[in-house]
């Protein structure tokens, strides 16, 4: 039911049609066995004459019936699914930051990949499943006008069946359930592998107790529930297939005993049944990929609501401020919040004012909260108290966006993008190439229509790039979380002394976290953090 609703989401007026055009062709299909019974026992040549014609007309709608139903219904599961990834990418995209590191990046993926995967599959199956079960409706129908009686004799033990039936699926779903939840922690895993090859590859007996204490008792775990679940759900078929079977016994051996039934019926039920094996088996065949887009679907909404809970407005109203005269920072704190109170970290409170055209060095030892005030200052973490003004702006809900658009930043986990994305402009490659040239990486990257030739290139020169887009970018403030950490001697020299002191010069306020105390005198201002605090702000 959650994926017609889906579907009806989608557009109800598509799904109607289709969901129609579906009964109608597996209704026309019961027609047909209809048709051949009675044509099996006709002898009139005229009589089977009109029975041909009126073959070959429900043959020629059972045709196209089908192709309409299976065609609308593939085009509207495919653009469901399109949307519904679309909608969950941007509800990941205007979520709270610190919402988004709380759900952990493997519960993200595993949605995005694994569980909209699960309810495309199923979806794409819709049109033949509902094809299937118009047809298996349409021979009851058949047979509830062969004798009203057969059906109530087959409806209870059908009855019988299905209630058996719902009980294994009921505990395979289940099983399927928590297969589901140890696929998240085999996402942590897999992230495990592909960020940290290099030193598994390292150290061997690291390696292995990774392999065997963490990746094979999960994998395994993941393994016995599927494979129990699955299980079930394969003696459902089978169990299904042996009372569908009993059916056809029961009204072969044991129904021309209790009941008056001549041999045209009968054949007309025989046929009917026979008939019915393919549908039925089609549709109790598709009960584990339905259970698994359920549970999906289920992972899906829950993430869903989670993200929409800590949304943020992404619209950006006012135009850009080139000139400003303050930043300040009131009383501003920030929690972490741990499963154990105690380990809460509290950033703050501080109190700061960064002003145009400075050049300031944010400094501290490791944890002392320099990349939070990063993300305070620029607006990724919201405070839980306190207040920031950006000139006479008080930053909230709704202009925190405009106020992030005025910050190029490159952090110290940068991600590199292939593409210049967000700086169309004419002049785009031009000036791409004087910044490659000042960087020294003109000799490496081209910059074709805003398309970088490659990122392959080691960790300092990819964050040249990162550093290229900050450039172009060309925002009122700039803020550089140890860049010059994977910089050479010679390049970082000139990162210090040539380009912080450049984009000064050119007007910008620019913030950088460093460790490298040699060129501390460069600054016009130097903070240091302790522990969450502002130790001291001198100039």
């Amino acid at each position: 039911m959650n994926l017609i609703y889906f579907l009806l989401r989608s557009s109800w007026g598509m799904v109607a049609i289709a969901i129609a055009t579906g009964f109608l062709s597996g209704g026309s299909s019961a027609g047909l066995i209809a048709l051949i019974s009675h044509a099996a026992s006709s002898s009139g040549g005229s009589r089977l004459t009109s029975i041909i014609w009126g073959f070959a007309g429900l043959a020629i709608v059972v045709l196209i019936t089908s192709i309409i139903s299976q065609v609308m219904l593939i085009h509207l599961s495919q653009n469901a699914v399109l949307q519904l990834r679309m909608r969950l990418s941007r509800q990941i995209l205007t979520s709270e930051l610190t919402h988004l590191e709380g759900l952990g990046n493997p519960r993200l993926l595993a949605t995005l990949t694994e569980d909209i995967q699960a309810v495309a599959n199923a979806v794409y199956q819709m049109p033949f499943i509902f094809i299937n079960l118009a047809i298996v409706l349409g021979c009851i129908a058949y047979i509830t006008w062969l004798s009203w009686l057969v059906l109530v004799l087959v409806c209870g033990i059908s009855i019988v069946a299905i209630a058996s039936c719902q009980w294994l699926l009921n505990r395979g779903e289940k099983l399927l359930a928590l297969a589901r939840e140890d696929e998240d922690q085999l996402f942590k895993h897999f992230r495990t592998i592909t960020e940290g090859v290099k030193e598994l590859k390292l150290n061997h007996r690291r390696r292995e107790d990774f392999l065997e204490g963490k990746l094979h008792p999960t994998a395994n775990k993941f393994r016995h529930h599927n494979v129990k679940g699955l299980t079930l759900f394969a003696t459902t078929s089978s169990w299904g297939q042996l009372v569908f079977f009993f059916a056809l016994g029961f009204v072969m051996f044991v129904l021309p005993n209790l009941l008056t039934i001549n041999a045209e019926t009968l054949s007309g039920y025989i046929l009917t049944f026979t008939y019915l094996v393919l549908p039925m088996d089609n549709i109790i065949s598709k009960l584990p990929l339905l259970s698994q887009a359920s549970i999906a679907w289920k992972k899906i909404e829950s993430l869903g609501l989670s993200l929409a809970s800590r949304t943020e407005i992404s619209t950006v109203s006012l135009a850009i401020k080139s000139n400003w005269h303050s930043l300040t920072f009131k009383n501003v704190t920030h929690t972490y919040y741990t499963v154990e109170e105690d380990n809460s970290f509290i950033f703050g409170p501080i109190d700061l004012t960064l002003y145009p055209q400075e050049l300031v060095f944010i400094i501290g030892g490791n944890g002392s909260g320099k990349s939070t005030l990063v993300k305070l200052i620029t607006g990724l973490y919201i405070p839980n108290n306190g207040e920031i003004w950006f000139d006479d702006n008080l930053i909230n809900e709704t202009n925190r966006e405009w106020y992030r658009q005025h910050f190029s930043v490159v952090f110290s986990d940068f991600y590199l993008f292939e593409e210049l994305l967000g700086l169309q402009n004419s002049y785009l490659d031009a000036q791409a190439k004087k910044y490659l040239q000042k960087l020294q990486l003109d000799h490496k990257v081209k910059v074709e229509n805003g398309q970088l030739s490659t990122t392959a290139l080691s960790q300092g020169q990819r964050k040249r790039l990162a550093l290229l887009t900050a450039y172009l970018e060309d925002r009122p403030i700039y803020l550089f979380d140890e860049w010059a950490a994977d910089q050479d001697p010679v390049f970082k020299e000139i990162f210090y002394t040539q380009l912080l002191p450049e984009l000064r010069s050119l007007g910008k306020t620019v913030l950088v976290i460093s460790h490298d105390d040699r060129y501390f005198h460069l600054a016009d201002r130097i903070i240091k953090l302790d522990y969450g605090k502002i130790e001291y702000d001198k100039t």
